[in-house]
Parts: C-alpha cells; sequence; structure tokens
C-alpha cells in the first residue's frame, strides 16, 4: 500500500474520531442529582430523557416535550428510551434490576456516591461528569461556590444544636440518616434512648421511632422527609405530629417538613445539595 494511501486512510480515521468526541453527549439520567449538577454547569442540552413521573419541582423544566419520558424510578421505558438514542445512561441502585436491559440501549453508568466521606464522593462525581463533557473548570467553579455556601449556612447556625432526622412513611416514623446535616453541616443527631432497636426488613434496616420517643430524645429540631408524599402516598398530617409531640413533653422541639422529592428522589447534585442544606438552615 502506498504511504499516500495510508496517510488518507489514517487521516479519515483520525477526522471520525475528532468528530464522535466533538459531538455532544445524548445522556438519560435517572439519577436527579446528577441531573441537576448538568442543568448547574449548563449541560441541561444534551439530556434526552428522564423519568419524568414525581420529578422535583426544582428540576421541572425536564418535565417539557423536549425530553422523552424515560419511564419511573424503578420501572424504564425501554422503548422510549431506544427512541431516545443516548449515548450514556446514568443510574444509581434504584435501577439496578434493570441494568441488563438498559446496556441494550446505551453504556450504562452507576454513578451511587460511594464511601463514607459524603463532600469526596459528590466532589468526585461533579468532576466526573463536568470533565468528562468538557466543563471541568465550571465544575471546580461551581464547587468552590457551594462549598462557600455550605460555610454561610454553618456560620448561620446559633450554637451546636442537635438535630433530628425521620422518615415518615404510611403513618410511622423511622430514624434517618442524612450527610447533608450530619457531615455537611455538621450538625449532631441525638442519642436514642435505651432499648430503640433497629429492625429488618430483607436487605434493609430501620430504627422506627415514635412521636413520645423523639420527645424523649429532647433535639432542638425534628426535621421530616415524608417518604409516602415523595411517591404520591397519603402525606403526613403536620398538625397531628405537633400535638402529639407537645403531648409527650416536647413543645419546645422545632418542626422542620423538607421538600418530600427534593429529600428523597433527589440529593447529592450541585443544585440539591445547596437546597437541602438551605432548608436545614431555615428551621434552625
Amino acid at each position: 500500500m502506498k504511504l499516500a494511501t495510508v496517510l488518507s486512510a489514517a487521516g479519515l480515521v483520525l477526522a471520525s474520531q475528532l468528530a464522535m468526541a466533538a459531538a455532544p453527549a445524548r445522556i438519560v439520567s435517572f439519577d436527579h442529582g446528577s441531573l441537576d449538577t448538568l442543568d448547574a454547569l449548563g449541560l441541561g442540552k444534551q439530556v434526552v430523557a428522564v423519568p419524568k413521573q414525581a420529578m422535583p419541582a426544582y428540576l421541572s423544566a425536564y418535565t417539557g416535550a423536549a425530553f422523552n419520558d424515560a419511564g419511573s424510578l424503578k420501572e424504564p421505558d425501554i422503548d422510549a428510551l431506544k427512541a431516545a438514542e443516548p449515548s450514556l445512561i446514568l443510574i444509581t441502585g434504584r435501577q439496578g434490576g434493570s441494568r441488563e436491559q438498559l446496556e441494550t440501549v446505551a453504556p450504562v453508568r452507576d454513578v451511587t456516591l460511594q464511601g463514607d466521606d459524603y463532600w469526596s464522593a459528590f466532589s468526585a462525581r461533579v468532576r466526573s461528569l463536568a470533565g468528562e463533557l468538557g466543563a471541568a473548570d465550571g465544575g471546580e467553579r461551581a464547587l468552590g461556590q457551594l462549598e462557600r455556601r455550605l460555610a454561610e449556612l454553618r456560620a448561620g447556625i446559633n450554637g451546636d444544636p442537635e438535630v433530628l432526622v425521620v422518615t415518615h412513611n404510611e403513618g410511622k416514623f423511622s430514624l434517618r440518616h442524612e450527610a447533608v446535616v450530619e457531615q455537611l453541616l455538621k450538625l449532631k443527631a441525638p442519642e436514642l434512648p435505651d432499648g430503640v432497636d433497629s429492625v429488618t426488613h430483607g436487605a434493609r434496616s430501620f430504627t422506627p421511632l415514635t412521636p413520645a420517643l423523639m420527645a424523649q430524645m429532647q433535639p432542638a429540631a425534628v426535621l421530616v422527609v415524608d417518604r409516602s408524599a415523595a411517591i404520591g402516598g397519603e402525606p403526613l398530617e403536620q398538625a397531628s405530629l405537633r400535638q402529639a409531640l407537645d403531648a409527650a413533653g416536647g413543645q419546645d422541639i422545632r418542626l422542620g417538613y423538607l421538600s418530600p422529592a427534593l429529600w428523597y428522589l433527589s440529593g447529592g447534585g450541585l443544585q440539591s445539595v445547596r437546597l437541602q442544606a438551605e432548608e436545614v438552615a431555615a428551621v434552625l
């Protein structure tokens, strides 16, 4: 083969590779935190499909006609995904059972935050997404801005209040650990009363709590994540929890009802972390 022919062929391959690299990604995100990070970095136009059911209000723009409906968080719509022709699908553990099906559509990446250090895991995910999509500088700027905002919020909280976070589900409550509260805002949880034990259901473990136990713990505030409301069930009757706490001696405990979809269905994004921290600080 002549040298000119070889060089020409190599040039065509290189040109093809460069064109592919320059082409915008076509992303499906089943992780609302990753979606809000893409949005914050000005990369929302590269999103082609999302699960529109129960979309958090702050991401409502992605329920518009410009985006395909990818199904629900638990049950992806494979036909709709194929129609969207994505080049990358972002998932978390919620979609783990559908991973093999999703891989028939496009490459899949599990963006679940790993490890005990929330800020490190979160910032690594932001840097990974931003770097791959040509927005590394923007990612660094956004992380710096968020870090400064978190410092402002921490500084604005008086004293060192103990904060109890609970999940409401169909009239029952359980202890909830939130890294935004415990690690980023550095707020301590009150100790559990003696005799309060965790209960295991399948692979998951819960620590049931009652309003009387919450009052006994005497936190400065109780923050409620209403799972029932987030998934379209019967929301918590807020007045009844207030009354139950007061009756058990918890009249001085502040109550904060956190945005259900933001806390239960989202989180771990540049926007959601800020919004969550601001909600907690507003209660305190």
